[in-house]
């Protein structure tokens, strides 16, 4: 033993009972004594072993929280997924939820956008291997959150739902101005939505060939007539309910049109399908 080290610590040995004595006093006086406010101080963050996520610009709204937190309940219903951890590289905001899926990308891309339906605003829109689909809390209603699938491995992917933020709402709101000749309010389809029942070929001078099974309908931007050919209906010009139109790289067809191709188009709630022949798909109308 080393002697010679106890001095140095006797004078804090003395000191404790002094000090036990003045913690127990300030208790009791704490007890008699209403509490003054104390002065604020800045919180220290707990140290965690995940890293923080650092929440994205803009704020989100308590409407669009609240879509965020029903779509994620919606998707996590029908994919099963394991609740993980966000990665912090994704930069995602605080009310984002993250699901382990063992299921890939392109199974979940079909299970999500069956479930929500007419909720989902437009297609998935992938990049590498990410997939992003916007969506609203309600049908034809404002976007308010999106679902994000990663590609982990070919069985594994990571879905992400997150709130859209401010920032997010004014990107996603421009869009290009309505095309000349389109009637707001009725529903369009483009042509390129139209694959698995109408094949649409571009013929230049702003002409279209639309051809479903044996029956082809050559059309003009802007003009209400078009000339039919082939298939069991008599061939000959045929009147659209209203002109197409092009956004510069699509053609913009009214959905009604799709009749003079022998097709049938039956609502669904905010899709429809579209049936030629032995073919159809389900679509969701553009509605200018």
């Amino acid at each position: 033993m080393r002697l010679a080290s106890l001095p140095s610590r006797v004078p804090g040995l003395l000191l404790l009972p002094a000090l036990l004595v003045s913690v127990a006093a300030s208790s009791a006086l704490a007890q008699t004594t209403p509490a003054t406010p104390a002065p604020a101080t800045p919180a220290v963050p707990a140290t965690t072993s995940q890293p923080a996520r650092t929440p994205v610009a803009g704020a989100a709204s308590a409407a669009t929280t609240r879509a965020a937190s029903a779509i994620a309940v919606e998707v996590g219903s029908v994919i099963k997924g394991q609740i993980v951890t966000c990665p912090a590289a994704l930069k995602l905001s605080v009310q984002a939820v993250c699901l382990y899926s063992k299921n890939s990308p392109a199974t979940l891309r079909t299970l999500v956008r069956g479930k929500l339906a007419g909720r989902a605003l437009g297609e998935w829109k992938t990049t590498g291997t990410s997939s992003t689909l916007l969506a609203s809390e309600t049908i034809n209603g404002p976007v308010g959150a999106f679902v994000l699938l990663r590609g982990l491995s070919a069985t594994e992917s990571l879905v992400v739902i997150d709130a859209v933020t401010a920032t997010a709402k004014a990107n996603t709101a421009a869009r290009p101005a309505t095309p000349a000749g389109i009637v707001k309010g009725q529903p369009y389809v483009l042509g390129r939505d139209l694959i698995g029942v109408v094949n649409v070929t571009a013929l230049g001078s702003n002409k279209y060939r639309l051809n479903a099974g044996d029956s082809a309908l050559t059309v003009t931007v802007g003009a209400k007539s078009a000339q039919l050919s082939g298939g069991q209906t008599t061939a000959g010009n045929v009147e659209l309910p209203f002109v197409p139109a092009t956004d510069g790289k699509n053609l913009i067809f009214p959905l009604l049109g799709l009749r003079s191709l022998g097709c049938t188009v039956t609502p669904a709630g905010a899709t429809v399908t579209v049936a030629c022949g032995q073919a159809s798909i389900g679509l969701r109308p553009i509605v200018f």
